[in-house]
């Protein structure tokens, strides 16, 4: 699994805007060229985020981006989705294999397993391994906001002599 470009650039603005200093907005040159990245195309991305209420646009000459809600609000996993979407990582395409139906066959579950409900005797068991991956890296990725990373920076700054 690989994030996008856009996921990078899109943590890394937040985290700047977030870190910023001045209780002002950053307009697009500056983020841009903070990031290394086109304003058209850093444009894009911070229209995604404009849209899921992550960051807030101020409009003027002197207009820019901020963050719409507090940085302790804003978790990694919410900008993951806004950029990559809400799709789930694994999907089974081997449902109708021969394998996959004796592995989901009645009275073929290893002793002791016979009476578990926990999940629908069609169910594929590659997929329920990989869903519960799955749901441990949301988790991790929802307890990451950006103030948490922007607090071991300081912490990381404050370690250097």
């Amino acid at each position: 699994m690989q994030y996008s470009k856009s996921t990078d650039y899109a943590l890394h603005a937040l985290l700047h805007l977030g870190h910023s200093d001045r209780q002002s907005n950053i307009g697009i040159k500056e983020l841009s060229s903070k990031l290394g990245v086109s304003e058209s195309y850093l444009s894009k991305i911070m229209s995604k985020l404009r849209q899921d209420g992550i960051v807030r646009a101020v409009p003027g000459v002197n207009g820019g981006y901020e963050l719409a809600r507090p940085a302790d609000q804003i978790t990694f996993l919410d900008v993951i989705q806004v950029i990559e979407g809400r799709q789930r990582l694994f999907e089974c395409s081997n449902s109708a294999s021969q394998q996959h139906q004796l592995l989901a066959k009645p009275g073929n579950e290893a002793e002791g397993d016979c009476d578990r409900t926990d999940a629908p005797r069609n169910t594929c068991l590659v997929e329920r391994v990989m869903y519960g991956a799955e749901q441990h890296l949301h988790q991790y990725l929802q307890e990451q906001t950006i103030q948490s990373v922007l607090n071991m920076a300081a912490k990381n700054c404050e370690m250097k002599p």
